[in-house]
């Protein structure tokens, strides 16, 4: 007779065969791979423990699986990821969106919310922190670049999806290199550029190292080569007291404090901790035009 399997006993099983492979997180996992398959909510999984797996379905979940086993993203498996409680189409063009990036649109939206403003996100990848600041405020214009066409292309599905597409302009270019620094300025610029350290890069785990763009994770030997580019090259397209917004690694903020102190092009710099207690999020506000001040 055929061995039965019901969801609970898939996912048990599932769990504890994970677990021994050593990956992350290893009934979650089960648990998101099987609702997958099954085209319903993880918690859906809980009202039916005792449902039978058809042998089709059972075939579809070993080959999620054995992706798993691999240690592919789960999110790259499933094609999805939740970020500001929306949910983003993520494939491996695209950096997937992380908690503690929730951080930049947390403080970017006290800087617009209320007020028709510009703002610019730099390396956008799924464009879930473009989405996100369209989706809270519609008095907003977003433009969002990435030099991945592919990327952008992933952007755009994600624009369409939370119905924010009108309001997002996406630019193919590196950086600033698209925008004229005569044209229309921006009241904040945004970024979660690359920050991973060349010799950091290694002891990542391998759903990182193995699976996630390195062009959206790489920045030079410390990972400052990107931050340092974007903050030179940004006063130049901010609005006088605007402000600039960058995602920071670990152990970085200490390096850019000792460098921005006396910048006079910045006359506010704040550094803001994630919920996990790291320096994350570094904002500078641009000085006021000095000729304006002049008598």
């Amino acid at each position: 007779m055929e061995e039965r399997w019901t969801v609970l006993k898939a996912v048990q099983w599932t769990a504890a065969y994970l677990g021994r492979k050593s990956v992350d997180q290893p009934r979650a996992s089960a648990e998101v791979l099987l609702a997958h398959v099954l085209g319903m909510e993880r918690i859906q999984l809980y009202l039916n423990f005792d449902r039978p797996l058809s042998p089709h379905e059972l075939a579809a979940y070993r080959e999620l699986i054995r992706r798993r086993t691999a240690r592919e993203p789960t999110q790259y498996i499933t094609g999805k990821q939740e970020f500001w409680s929306l949910e983003f189409a993520v494939t491996p063009d695209v950096l997937i969106p992380r908690p503690e990036t929730e951080l930049l649109v947390e403080k970017a939206l006290e800087l617009v919310r209320g007020s028709s403003k510009r703002v610019l996100d730099l390396g956008t990848g799924s464009g879930a922190i473009a989405v996100a600041l369209a989706h809270e405020c519609q008095d907003i214009r977003v433009f969002a670049t990435d030099n991945s066409g592919t990327a952008l292309l992933v952007a755009r599905r994600n624009a369409s999806r939370h119905h924010v597409s009108a309001r997002i302009t996406l630019v193919a270019t590196d950086l600033f290199r698209g925008f004229s620094s005569s044209g229309p300025l921006f009241d904040v610029i945004i970024s979660n550029p690359p920050y991973i350290g060349e010799q950091e890069f290694p002891q990542l785990a391998p759903e990182i190292t193995q699976y996630e763009p390195k062009i959206a994770l790489l920045g030079g030997p410390h990972g400052l080569a990107i931050i340092r580019r974007i903050i030179k090259e940004a006063p130049v397209y901010l609005k006088a007291g605007g402000s600039l917004l960058v995602e920071i690694g670990a152990g970085q903020a200490e390096m850019l404090h000792s460098e921005l102190t006396e910048d006079p092009l910045f006359d506010h710099l704040e550094i803001v901790r994630d919920y996990s207690g790291i320096l994350r999020l570094l904002h500078l506000r641009r000085a006021p035009d000095l000729w304006l001040l002049a008598p």
